[in-house]
């Protein structure tokens, strides 16, 4: 079985309502197990579990969210 992690972050609803969307249409596919988690709330062991991973954040001034850079900068 697959893993796929789909992290996000957002302070509005757009972004986490896509971040719902892209869930469900994952968890339609047969054979792969689809994890949802804010940014605060992933670590490096999650990503290193995943076999792939799906990042959603709001455009800020052109560059990712504080909270999506964190992850990268804690992992």
């Amino acid at each position: 079985m697959k893993k796929l992690l789909v992290v996000y972050h957002t302070q509005g609803v757009r972004t986490a309502e896509l971040a719902q969307a892209v869930l469900a249409g994952a968890r339609t596919v047969e054979e792969t197990e689809t994890t949802l988690k804010r940014a605060f709330d992933t670590n490096a062991e999650d990503l290193l579990a995943a076999d792939a991973v799906i990042f959603g954040t709001p455009e800020n001034f052109g560059y990712m969210s504080g909270a999506l850079k964190d992850l990268f900068d804690r992992t």
